[in-house]
């Protein structure tokens, strides 16, 4: 499949389908969860309805992947690659490691790779024209009205109301349910305030023109491109201290250490109850300035400035039953019995990184460059975008962000305005109703 042959306007309405097994997994759960429902309890066909409609893909997200993964591949990025899947480390120690199989921020058309740079990023690649999947060469993706998602989150709606209001009714004391349509309402409330953020920045992608790095301008430029690395280097980021769990060629990072702690309470009657959660250690980030190359030229990028930044979905997680050395655990075992009665089981460590190679898109702000920073670099100032730097300075209705991935990779992904602002103002409207007519 090219990208010619698939309609980036997707009009009313398109039937989608998960294309990670995960997903497929969950649509099947939801899909039993609903004939339950129809058959059995109503309320398990609410949730099935609202399984299937999250693990519903956007109306363009599974044609994308397919171009993806049959687009030819650039170059390794170096020997020590991170290897894609699942693996068993230590099966003693519950050891394992593994690296998200599909990537739906990576490059969707073939990107250049590393010994087709120029020693000088700044300086425009191959013949000047911008990459095959710059904005200017594949346009702006338009997502169906409603898809797949929206059907099955619209009957959500209106099946969650309707539970609602025959649960009061047939309620042998009315109040004892007086606060499920209050708990719609909030919901909806929730939804439609996150949604409404969604749907600016989406707005915000759509509607800002994509400009070239070789004639960018001082002011609040839209751009996208390939992470080069810039004369401060790339960092070699060691998770958490260990020399087995590091990652190279980062430009931006963020890792985390969690355990899971498992506790067990009693109640007055004398019944156990245990619950499990991930609780936050340590954590630290970081980035060094990079060149955003688009074909037509690169400029430079300080993505520290930059509040606003989606590094797309983790690049590595590892688990284990263990902390790394006996101190550790038992440091750790004592710290979770002393704060929370409960008992360490399980161990985890994940990095969000971008990487030297990655795509990205960002909306920020161009300055000019001191000439002191120009002669450190060895820079003449004959190229204009030379003259530049890019940093994450909101401006009035601009409102900064860094991404990884092209406009056509993150775009693809988002759903119709209908589906982030109506369907939640239904759930909403819906709430305020019950809660009007029970007060």
């Amino acid at each position: 499949m090219n990208l010619e042959d698939i309609n980036l306007e997707r009009g009313f309405f398109q039937f989608t389908l998960p294309y990670r097994w995960e997903y497929w997994l969950g649509w099947a759960a939801g899909l039993i969860l609903i004939l339950v429902g129809v058959f059995v309890n109503p309320i398990a066909g609410l949730f099935g309805l609202l399984v299937v409609a999250l693990c519903s893909p956007g109306s363009l997200e599974a044609d994308l992947h397919k171009i993806r993964q049959s687009a030819p591949k650039p170059e390794d990025l170096e020997k020590e690659a991170l290897e894609k899947g699942y693996s068993i480390d230590s099966w003693w120690m519950g050891r394992t490691s593994y690296t998200p199989t599909t990537d739906p921020s990576d490059w969707i058309l073939a990107a250049p790779g590393p010994t087709t740079w120029n020693e000088n990023q700044y300086i425009p690649h191959g013949d000047g024209s911008p990459l095959p999947e710059h904005p200017s060469n594949v346009g702006t993706p338009s997502p169906a009205t409603i898809s797949t998602y929206g059907i099955m989150m619209l009957l959500f709606v209106i099946c969650s109301c309707l539970a609602t209001y025959l649960a009061v009714e047939d309620a042998v004391v009315q109040s004892d349910l007086l606060f499920l349509p209050y708990a719609i309402l909030a919901v909806g409330l929730i939804w439609i305030v996150a949604g409404y953020f969604q749907y600016k920045m989406q707005r915000q992608m759509a509607d800002t023109p994509t400009s070239l790095v070789r004639s960018v301008a001082v002011g609040n430029p839209e751009l996208v491109g390939q992470v080069r690395p810039s004369k401060s280097g790339v960092l070699r980021v060691v998770v958490d201290g260990h020399p087995n769990r590091v990652i190279p060629n980062c430009i931006h990072y963020h890792w985390s250490y969690q355990v899971k702690i498992r506790e067990t309470t009693r109640d007055s009657e004398g019944k156990t109850q245990t619950r499990e959660y991930w609780r936050t250690i340590r954590e630290d980030g970081g980035g060094v300035p990079f060149i955003l190359n688009d074909g037509t030229g690169g400029i430079l990028v300080h993505p520290t400035s930059f509040k606003r930044i989606d590094m797309g979905q983790y690049l590595k997680r590892w688990e284990s039953n263990h902390a790394d050395s006996l101190k550790k655990e038992l440091g750790m075992e004592f710290a979770a019995r002393l704060f929370t009665g409960g008992n360490v089981v399980k161990h985890r460590w994940t990095v969000h990184a971008l990487r030297v190679g990655n795509p990205v898109y960002l909306l920020g702000t161009t300055r000019s460059r001191s000439q002191e920073e120009l002669t450190n670099e060895g820079l003449d100032g004959t190229l204009q975008n030379t003259l530049l730097e890019v940093v994450g300075e909101d401006a009035p209705g601009v409102k900064a962000t860094l991404q990884r991935g092209t406009e056509l990779a993150n775009m693809g992904r988002m759903r119709s305005s209908f589906e982030v602002m109506i369907i939640p103002l239904c759930l909403t409207v819906g709430g305020l109703i019950l809660t009007l007519m029970y007060l």
